[in-house]
């Protein structure tokens, strides 16, 4: 799926195709934009943020162009932006920014909860739109929810030592839910997004256990 073939300078294509009932996931044309993005970047700018938007309802059964547009290089950052389109419709957009990889301060301020069961102690979750990823729902206070707030994923394949790979698969993982399942009710409840904004304040591995911790806070 992370496989794109260049067509030209700055011009790729996606013809990872397959029959489904629902529309495209929006995870992998985020997860593909990424990587088209960072294919026209210095191998030693590792994604920085992203901020995308769904414009169109896409099609697994169709390929998916991109078009990277080369903002601005600087000395330590670089911007790009992505237009992807099928059939001639753009159903996606996206604005990256990618960084030099150096040394600095490192401080954060949410820690992981103490609470939280490890993956070998934590129950299977089926991410049924997903291809290659694997999860586990630890127990939690609060619920039953429609979907686990908070849960373990990972690749079930060894990735590339590759960056840009595995931020683009931490991409496609992170679409897979929100933060809104505890707000849904009888009168409303959340379904496709149509913005998607992601920071990678450091690197990770998308082969190693992820913890995903969805947290909302309003909804109108």
């Amino acid at each position: 799926m992370l496989d794109l073939e260049q067509l030209d300078r700055d011009l790729f294509r996606s013809s990872f195709v397959f029959d489904d009932p629902f529309n495209l996931y929006g995870g992998q044309v985020a997860a593909q934009s990424l990587l088209a993005a960072g294919r026209c970047v210095e191998p030693d700018r590792p994604p920085h943020s992203l901020h995308g938007y769904f414009l169109r309802p896409g099609n697994a059964k169709a390929p998916i162009i991109f078009h990277v547009y080369r903002d601005r290089d600087g000395r330590s950052y670089s911007a790009r932006r992505v237009v992807a389109m099928q059939e001639g419709d753009v159903i996606f957009n996206m604005s990256a920014s990618f960084h030099v990889a150096d040394e600095g301060p490192d401080a954060q301020l949410v820690q992981m909860p103490d609470e939280v069961r490890p993956p070998e102690e934590s129950a299977d979750l089926n991410l049924f739109r997903l291809f290659n990823f694997e999860a586990k729902a630890p127990p939690m206070e609060g619920g039953p929810y429609e979907f686990p707030i908070r849960f373990w994923a990972r690749t079930d394949i060894r990735l590339p030592d590759d960056p840009l790979i595995h931020a683009a698969a931490i991409a496609y993982l992170s679409d897979i839910s929100t933060g809104l399942v505890p707000l849904h009710s009888a009168e409303g409840r959340s379904t496709s997004s149509l913005d998607h904004a992601m920071w990678f304040h450091r690197a990770g591995r998308a082969d190693d256990w992820l913890l995903t911790d969805l947290v909302g806070h309003s909804a109108a």
